[in-house]
This record gives C-alpha cells, structure tokens and sequence, in this order.
C-alpha cells in the first residue's frame, strides 16, 4: 500500500506523468490505432492503478530526451537503462528486464566478434544519448561514435557509407538488417542493458515505493505476464 508521502511525490499534481521511450521497441511501442502499448506503458498503468490516481504518458522518441527533461519537471516516472551517469539525477528502481547490447556491421566486414570492434578507425553508430551511447562512451578507447538522434538516423548514415558498425539493442538490430539487408549482428554482446524504472532525485518516498513496486510485480510474476501479453523476444526477465 503507497503512502499519503509516496503519491504525494510521484503524482504532486494528481496526475502520475509516466514517461515513455519509442526509441526502445522491446518495452513501447504504438498499435494499430497508434495508441502506446508495451511492458512500460502497462507498469505505468498498474502504478497509476495502485497509488489511485490517473496516468498521462509522456511521448519520447529516444532514451537520450529522457532526461535532458528533468530539468524542465515534465514526467514523475521513466522506463530506462540504470547508467551512473543517469543515476546522478534519477533514483532507480532494481531491474525487471535485461536487453543485449549488441553490434552489427556488413556481411562482408572481417570482424568476427565484439571484441574486435574498439580499433582505431572504426565509426561506429550510436542513438545519442542511449545506455549503449553512454556506456561505449567511458569504455572505447580506440574506435569513434558517430551520434545521431534516431535509429532511422543513424542507418541512414549506414545506407551513405559513413559507418563501419552500428551499435544497439538487439531486436532492433535485427530488424534493420531484416529491412536493409547486406547487414549480420556480431556473435556476442558488448554490455548487458537493465531496463529499470525510476524517478527524478529527492523524492525519496516516491524511489521507496517504485523499488517495493518492482520488486513485487517481479515476484508476483506481473512481469513475467506483461513479457507473455507482449510477445517480448530480444530480451529476459532479470533476476
């Protein structure tokens, strides 16, 4: 059961403002009638459900506008990859879900596995700002990120002959090279990406009641229902 503290802070105006990432299609995505679907989209509700208020979902394109929008108060929850550097400005929840990072590059590239990629020369493709943006960025030591604001962005910088590997979540991955062509994902994986829910610093109530939320709709097998409901592949319920 929520505290009177815990709805105060996550819906100060009555209203739990939940924000959701396009940019991620294992967790949101849009149906037929162009509503938002997907494992955050229902997690919001269900939040929303239990702390007894309504809920407005809060459209973002890529993960990177997140949180460049904490700064202007406009969303009470997020769906995104734990980062340290996220982590400085928003408190997260444990994981419920665990994505690969993955790499691809064309079939004809001699590269053979992830840890032949970081190499003076190569360009690799990123979503500016994305937990695999962030994370390439404290670790490569050799290659350079090339950043772009959208997956659509970022393989058409590919399509130009401007990259030499694109870096992502799996799934997405694999339907680009579906759709492009010419393409093959990199055996391995180059980071493992936790999904988490979270909540802007200072709300500490609010950050309280998200991890207790989390970890029971984990336990309970509320996750595990959303992943079965959606049709969740490319991805795993964490531990």
């Amino acid at each position: 059961m929520p505290s009177s503290a815990a709805r105060a802070e996550l819906a100060p105006a009555g209203t739990l403002r939940a924000a959701i990432n396009f940019g991620n299609p294992v967790l949101a995505g849009k149906d037929a009638s162009g509503q938002p679907c997907g494992i955050s989209v229902d997690l919001a509700r269900e939040v929303g459900r239990r702390l007894g208020v309504t809920v407005a979902l809060v459209h973002y394109e890529s993960a990177g506008h997140v949180p460049a929008a904490i700064a202007s108060d406009a969303w009470d929850i997020c769906f995104l990859a734990i980062d340290p550097k996220r982590g400085a400005d928003i408190a997260f929840t444990e994981p419920y879900a665990v994505i690969e990072g993955a790499y691809m590059a064309a079939e004809s590239s001699a590269l053979r596995g992830v840890d032949e990629v970081d190499r003076a020369g190569t360009r690799i493709g990123v979503i500016e700002g994305s937990a695999y943006d962030l994370y390439l960025t404290r670790e490569l030591r050799q290659a350079t990120l090339v950043r772009e604001a959208s997956a659509e962005a970022v393989m058409n910088l590919w399509v130009e002959g401007m990259l030499d590997v694109v870096a992502g979540v799996k799934p997405q991955l694999e339907t680009d090279a579906a759709r492009i062509g010419g393409l093959r994902l990199l055996p391995g994986r180059f980071m493992s990406i936790n999904q988490a829910m979270g909540t802007p610093r200072g709300r500490e109530a609010g950050a309280a009641y998200l991890r207790e939320f989390i970890a029971e709709a984990k336990s309970s097998g509320l996750v595990a229902q959303l992943f079965a409901r959606h049709r969740i592949t490319g991805a795993a319920m964490a531990n």
